[in-house]
């Protein structure tokens, strides 16, 4: 009797895995994307990475761009607003068909000391980078719940969610509410839909020098990481790749950190410093 229960729970969880080729490779021929904040920086990055794999994609900024690289789409919205949040994400099934892959990319602030942050800061702040995306998920989720194969979440953290700097407080805050949203979206829209997070540390990039400062500040920063350099918009890309891809199919709620080690702890230097 014992043996006949457990070989009917074997064949019960043989057939609720998903089946898929033999070929794990991270193609997304056939799918269809949307990189919100995918004009520049980062987000541009996922989206030429998501392109170049096979996937068709549109990207969404509050204004057009200038140029945009050839194969990508163009929607202009402004998804701090619930009701341009869902309809750029209706626009992009719209336009493909489906609906696959969704990587919430819009995000930033400016580093603001927190005695003199102010509330329309603030909210302002935690609108864009947590409010946002789950406007944008909730909407996706509507449509991949429906569609054959589902469908991928991405949502684009930063290390100040779980190793906060000065300057920071709000947008620490949002970016740690985004971990724990991703995981409760995870476990509230599975099976349908996976749900993840790509944790990006320092990132070398257009705007980078406005913010820590001249070559020599840089690759000061760039020592402190074990791997001996900040990250390229490329290298967040290459995570979400992974996430979007077959490669990840049993892979959900989880959040990825590409931070290149972390940073070596204050005390290790310390005491080489104090050593004779």
């Amino acid at each position: 009797m014992a043996s006949d229960q457990a070989e009917q729970a074997r064949a019960a969880e043989t057939a609720a895995a998903p089946t898929r080729d033999d070929d794990h490779t991270a193609t997304l021929t056939g799918r269809a994307a949307l990189v919100t904040g995918g004009t520049r920086g980062i987000g541009l990055a996922i989206a030429r990475r998501l392109r170049s794999s096979g996937a068709s994609v549109l990207v969404c900024g509050r204004s057009q761009p200038d140029r945009l690289p050839a194969g990508l789409d163009f929607a202009a919205a402004d998804v701090r607003d619930p009701d341009q949040a869902a309809a750029v994400v209706n626009e992009a099934a719209r336009r493909f068909g489906r609906l696959d892959i969704v990587v919430n990319n819009a995000g930033g602030s400016p580093s603001v000391p927190a005695a003199v942050a102010s509330p329309n800061l603030v909210m302002a702040v935690v609108r864009l980078n947590l409010l946002a995306p789950f406007f944008v998920a909730q909407a996706a989720n509507v449509i991949m719940q429906d569609q054959p194969g589902g469908g991928q979440i991405i949502n684009i953290g930063s290390v100040s969610a779980i190793r906060p700097a000065p300057g920071t407080a709000a947008y620490a805050a949002a970016k740690a509410g985004l971990i724990t949203l991703t995981q409760a979206l995870a476990i509230e829209w599975a099976p349908a839909v996976r749900v993840n997070c790509v944790t990006a540390g320092l990132v070398r990039g257009d705007q980078t020098s406005a913010h820590y400062g001249d070559e020599v500040t840089l690759d000061a920063v760039a020592a402190t990481v074990p791997l001996g350099r900040m990250a390229t918009p490329d290298d967040v890309a290459d995570a979400c790749l992974l996430l979007a891809s077959p490669l990840a199919g049993y892979i959900s709620g989880a959040n990825l950190v590409v931070d290149g080690g972390g940073q070596r702890p204050a005390f290790a230097d310390a005491i080489q410093r104090a050593r004779p």
